[in-house]
């Protein structure tokens, strides 16, 4: 019998450890897989031929030829697992060496079964023993070196999102590999495995499970181990060094005192014990998730490097000229970039609480509908802070409630990977919906910190443009007012004047033809003038003056006349209607459609023509005017169409988008805009019909006492 402390007895416990620690880890991934979480196949089978290899190697020993066969399957299975990590990222078609040079290893090793077959037909013949022993090695040396050359190619050439995933299996097989490299060449040599060898080779074992740990826990995170200094110089420490001696006295005593066969049931019996105990753990929701977040925080490094994230979102946020994308596209890569996201779009709050389209980036395809989400979803995300996870939402899973509240659309959009809303003092200013990474993984803990830190950064900027916005219309409009008040001072001078001329021109009545032809001319100019003093004062007004019953039909077909009388390039056409009478001012009305169809007349080629529509919705009427020329972007829409002074045209004013909002909003209105770059665009005008005041108050809508008696009781 060996001493515990010689190299067989070292062999024994070592191969015993291994077999525990991969017996553990394939019970560990086989469940995660069973929970759905991300688990590769290809691993969990390698992982169990190697716990049968160690565990039959532990018990009767290296040379045996089941332990032979065992290490073969363990080979073969471990040369799958590398060929999955290449096919993870579709390298596996476009590098055609891959699959050729894992057939060839692979028959490479099944040699190994006729050499077997062979050594124990002529076991009695020394020469041939040996012969056969060198061309066993010499074939274990050839896989064992186109396996390194494999892993190295694996890591080597992926790509940087890819070659986090790959880090720490890469580091295992080249441990595994490396070392058995190194046995078969001394083996090789000298013409037999040496046992001390043979003896450490499960304690390499052991290390690459560990590695292999790693990688799985980490999930393909670019992470690096470095335990934290707490735990790792106070705790770990005193853990691990006091459960090394514990288990090493037990070891040696187990042996000391049973002896014989009764150590190796001794061994067996603590695997199966440990295991039992680890088995009746694992489906704990509560131990796996604390154990989880402890190991993420305590025993790993961050999974940012924040001061390089910093950087990159500083600069992304602060990038100026003229390539600059817009605040609200910059917001979303600022997002993106963190998770490695490769596209994302961003919702704002509109005039009605719902969410809206505001900028889109690198997803040109995500259909987001005109409504992206309602007024109850933008309050849950204000009320709630909460980042959704659509992978879970998809799978049914509700934490805070929004399982209900999440669009179809969005979660039909299986490229749309997370919701971070942007939170500023507890009000919503937007909704960044992140695409899906190349490399999906599930968000943890230190994301939805990251994220929910970042969010509120990215709202205080937004909150803080929209504030300068504010403020600088406000001093545009300052100064507008102060030069039409110049402006109309002038003009009223000059009506004054020309008033004055016509009134004196009535005293020359001894010229006919001159009093007719000046009384015209200046007539009509004073009439134009005071026309023009009077459009001008409603710049500053804000309102009209008087809201009466009016035929939106009749309006829209006035103003298509206008245009066709004109002949312009586009055609003005009216479609099907139905009569819509409306509370509104007619001549502020056909102002607004005036403004409406001339922008549908500009953003269109000649010939192209321009629908204008009447319908019924509910208690309000719409007026569609439609057009099918070049559109607008959503960033356009919402941050530049209806910004005052700003002008495409050449000597604009850019008010004219502004004025017709102000309007329809002074008419008790909404405006409406949906357009499509390449598309078109959709301008609704929706305003109160005739009887909708009497059904909101109670009375009808032309007993006009009856309200007022009902206001002088209230």
């Amino acid at each position: 019998m060996h001493s515990p402390l010689g190299w067989t007895g070292l062999s024994q416990w070592s191969y015993l450890a291994a077999a525990f620690a991969a017996m553990l880890l394939t019970v560990w991934m086989a469940d995660r897989r069973r929970r759905g979480r991300e688990s590769s196949r290809a691993l969990i089978g390698a992982l169990t031929l190697t716990t049968a290899w160690t565990l039959v190697t532990s018990s009767i020993g290296a040379n045996a030829a089941v332990t032979q066969v065992l290490e073969l399957m363990r080979n073969l299975g471990w040369l799958v697992v590398v060929y999955s990590l290449f096919a993870r990222d579709n390298r596996h078609t476009s590098v055609v060496q891959v699959r050729p040079v894992l057939v060839v290893l692979a028959m490479l090793e099944m040699f190994q079964i006729a050499l077997l077959l062979l050594a124990i037909r002529f076991a009695g013949i020394a020469p041939a023993v040996a012969m056969i022993f060198q061309l066993s090695v010499m074939f274990r040396l050839l896989l064992t070196t186109g396996a390194l050359v494999l892993v190295h190619n694996l890591y080597a050439g992926a790509i940087s999102g890819q070659r986090d995933s790959v880090r720490w299996t890469a580091l295992a097989l080249a441990l595994m590999w490396g070392y058995d490299l190194n046995l078969y060449t001394i083996a090789y040599l000298g013409r037999m495995v040496p046992v001390e060898m043979v003896a450490l080779r499960g304690l390499v074992q052991i290390g690459a499970l560990l590695l292999v740990a790693v990688g799985a826990m980490r999930g393909g995170s670019a992470l690096r181990f470095s335990p934290s200094r707490s735990v790792a110089f106070q705790s770990l420490s005193l853990l691990v060094i006091g459960g090394y001696l514990i288990l090493m006295v037990a070891a040696a005593q187990s042996v000391a005192w049973l002896g014989g066969d009764v150590s190796q049931l001794a061994q067996l019996g603590f695997a199966f014990a440990t295991t039992v105990v680890i088995l009746a753990l694992v489906p704990s929701g509560r131990l796996r998730g604390w154990l989880n977040v402890m190991l993420a925080k305590h025993f790993f490094q961050h999974r940012y490097d924040y001061r390089a994230e910093w950087q990159r979102f500083t600069r992304t946020i602060g990038r100026a000229g003229p390539n600059a994308l817009p605040l609200h596209a910059r917001v979303v890569q600022a997002l993106a970039d963190i998770t490695d996201s490769a596209n994302g779009v961003m919702l704002i709050p509109g005039e009605g609480g719902d969410l809206v389209l505001a900028a889109r980036w690198q997803w040109p395809t995500i259909e987001v509908p005109a409504e992206a989400m309602p007024a109850a979803t933008a309050q849950f995300f204000e009320r709630r802070g909460f980042i959704v996870d659509l992978d879970e939402v998809r799978a049914g899973t509700d934490h805070e409630g929004e399982l209900s509240l999440m669009p179809q659309w969005l979660v039909e959009e299986h490229g749309a990977w997370a919701l971070v809303p942007l939170l500023h003092y507890d009000r919503l200013v937007g909704l960044v919906v992140l695409g899906r990474p190349l490399l999906a993984r599930k968000l943890d803990w230190e994301d939805f910190d990251l994220l929910r830190v970042v969010g509120q950064q990215l709202a205080s900027y937004i909150a803080e443009h929209n504030g300068q916005s504010a403020l600088l219309e406000a001093s545009r409009f300052d100064e507008f007012n102060r030069r039409i008040a110049f402006v109309m001072h002038d003009i009223k001078n000059l009506a004054s004047q020309l008033a004055l001329l016509a009134r004196n021109a009535e005293r020359h009545a001894d010229n006919p033809a001159f009093r007719k032809d000046m009384l015209v001319t200046l007539t009509n100019a004073a009439d134009k003038l005071n026309a023009l003093l009077a459009r001008l004062s409603r710049y500053g007004a804000g309102g009209v003056q008087r809201l009466e019953p009016v035929d939106a039909a009749d309006v829209v077909e006035a103003v298509a006349a206008r245009y066709r009388s004109a002949g312009g390039e586009c055609p003005v056409y009216v479609t099907p209607s139905q009569p819509c009478p409306m509370m509104a001012s007619r001549e502020t009305l056909e102002q607004v459609l005036a403004h409406l169809v001339q922008n549908a007349v500009d953003a269109s080629q000649p010939g192209m023509a321009v629908f204008l529509q009447t319908r019924l919705d509910g208690l309000t009427g719409v007026i569609e005017v439609s057009d099918t020329g070049c559109g607008m972007s959503a960033d356009f829409v919402h941050n530049r169409l209806f910004t005052p002074f700003v002008s495409t045209k050449a000597g604009g004013f850019g008010i004219g988008a502004f004025e017709a909002r102000e309007l329809v909003r002074a008419m008790n209105g909404r405006l409406e805009v949906e357009s499509r770059e390449g598309l078109g665009s959709r301008f609704a005008v929706r305003l109160p019909l005739v009887m909708a005041p009497g059904l909101e108050t109670g009375f009808p809508a032309d007993n006009p006492d009856a309200k007022s008696d009902d206001k002088k009781v209230a």
